[in-house]
């Protein structure tokens, strides 16, 4: 993917290749709470590869990582779906709006690729903003607060009656 500017700051957006690996899990670890693995989430990508071509970082001129984003296949209600996540960007860059930069750019390329729906866990008030609405009668594996779990279709009505536990890609 090319480079972009974004205010004055010429930014690189590009799949994660297997060198990024560390530099990525260690800004996971930056980013979230000791323990990340352990949430339900986790537990639907154990032993599933990330999409390859939805997993993207973000470096600056320098090459320094500012952002990384992952997507993984799930299934919901035997259908095939995204669970997007983790999203993260270095706390030095937080508030330059590649944490948005790094979902639109990725929801554009799943689109693109023919995908149909994503879901996630998190804050309505902040994904809503990309087209996330809470996802009724889809089930996360616990423990996990119903209120956040969200989705969005890429194609109009994907997520109409799709319902159940959501479950690992084999």
């Amino acid at each position: 993917m090319p480079a972009k500017r974004r205010g004055c700051l010429v930014i690189e957006l590009r799949q994660e290749v297997k060198d990024d690996c560390w530099e990525v899990e260690a800004l996971y670890d930056l980013c979230f709470a000791p323990g990340r693995e352990a949430l339900s989430s986790y537990r639907l990508r154990d032993g599933v590869d990330p999409v390859a071509e939805l997993s993207l970082v973000v470096r600056d001129q320098a090459g320094i990582l500012g952002g990384a984003i992952r997507y993984w296949p799930v299934l919901v209600d035997g259908r095939d779906a995204l669970l997007l996540g983790p999203v993260a960007v270095h706390p030095t860059r937080q508030g330059e709006g590649l944490g948005g930069f790094l979902i639109r750019e990725s929801l554009a390329v799943a689109q693109a690729a023919g995908w149909r729906r994503v879901l996630l866990i998190g804050d309505a008030p902040y994904y809503g903003r990309f087209g996330f609405e809470r996802l009724e009668g889809v089930v996360m594996p616990p423990p996990t607060d119903p209120a956040r779990i969200l989705g969005r279709a890429l194609v109009g009505g994907a997520w109409d009656g799709v319902h159940g536990q959501v479950r690992r890609a084999e």
